[in-house]
């Protein structure tokens, strides 16, 4: 009887524990971290990627987001959506092929207002190269979809 106690207690602490995981996996992260840990704000305030600081963190959409000042953290948690990269943080190229890919927080860029991240900086010349706006919309019609997979992993 111990032996069938032991699993079924086993199995309700992977269940109880596996709920937040899947829901972070909605956003890119690394090591706990959304998009590595850098600042989403600072992208659109200072004109580059910051690094965030463990004292300025916000839980959103199942991931700890890690910002470089309490102003930024607080613009943040105020209008997530204005400034959380695009695709959930995974690379913009990626997703435009249909699939999901890390990222390198120093490839990135701005268009019209939202914030787009690559797996690299030479794959961010690529898609760059392939048209930014016909790879963003062939994105945002693969990101529904490639959502969907990630919440039902």
């Amino acid at each position: 009887m111990r032996p069938v106690l032991n699993t079924i207690l086993f199995l309700a602490f992977f269940v109880v524990l596996s709920a937040p995981l899947r829901a972070g996996e909605l956003v890119y992260t690394s090591w706990g971290k959304a998009i590595n840990g850098y600042d989403t704000v600072a992208y659109f305030r200072d004109g580059k990627p910051v690094e965030g600081d463990s004292g300025f963190t916000h839980e959103w959409m199942g991931s700890k987001w890690y910002f470089a000042s309490a102003a930024n953290r607080d613009a943040f948690a105020a209008d997530p959506a204005k400034y959380a990269p695009q695709y959930g943080g995974y690379c913009a190229w990626a997703v435009s092929q249909g699939y999901t890919a890390k990222i390198d927080p120093e490839a990135w860029k701005i268009v019209d207002g939202k914030l787009y991240l690559n797996y690299s900086k030479s794959i961010q010349e690529k898609w760059v190269a392939g048209g930014v706006d016909r790879l963003i919309a062939a994105g945002d019609g693969n990101w529904p979809g490639i959502r969907k997979k990630l919440e039902a992993e």
